[in-house]
């Protein structure tokens, strides 16, 4: 019974629309083909970088505001009052 429901989710998630990669295709040109491969020495010593300076000053600060956010992740979820009440059950009247 269980490999019925798992094959009816699959159908059901196969028939699921994805409006921003049916947008990301729909802007390309369908009559162009795939971009030419090159070796990896060839993309590491582009002449025309695609980061200037700026670029450099911005993705540091993301870092920065990112590992933030992460630390902030990290704290407890239940404040200490909140977990000793919990931790003391529930007494019933």
């Amino acid at each position: 019974m269980w490999r019925a429901w798992i094959s009816l989710a699959l159908v059901v998630t196969a028939c699921a629309e994805f409006p921003e990669v049916d947008a990301a295709l729909s802007r390309g040109d369908p009559q162009e083909g795939y971009p030419d491969l090159l070796p990896l020495e060839a993309l590491l010593s582009a002449d025309d970088p695609r980061i200037s300076e700026t670029d450099d000053k911005a993705l540091l600060a993301r870092a920065a505001a990112l590992r933030a956010r992460a630390n902030a992740l990290r704290r407890p979820v239940i404040d200490r009052q909140t977990r000793s009440r919990m931790e003391d059950g529930v007494t019933l009247p």
